[in-house]
């Protein structure tokens, strides 16, 4: 957790761990470049995944449900148009 106070080695390393997800995507991404299924399949799992998870979250709390589904569209909501630009493409050339 990143909070006042720490040092500069410890805000870093919490910058990074929370990025974790970030740089996987990215490597993701990188590889979807070239290979479109890939990209279409990685993103739109991701979607599935958080959206799981958040669903979870909720549920087992006493959170409200929009709650839940304000994050699962802000967060998720762009990895299955990701997901879907991709396959669209791989469609594309695969017909091309």
């Amino acid at each position: 957790m990143i909070e006042p106070g720490l040092s500069t080695s410890q805000i870093v390393i919490g910058l990074i761990m929370h990025n974790i997800p970030v740089f996987i995507l990215l490597v993701l991404l990188v590889i979807a470049w070239k290979y479109e299924i890939v990209g279409a399949i990685a993103f739109i799992l991701a979607g599935l995944l958080y959206s799981a998870r958040t669903i979870f979250t909720v549920l087992s709390s006493d959170l409200p449900w929009y709650l839940g589904l304000a994050w699962t569209l802000t967060i998720a909501g762009p990895a299955f148009f990701i997901g879907i630009l991709f396959l669209i493409n791989w469609f594309k050339k695969e017909r091309g």
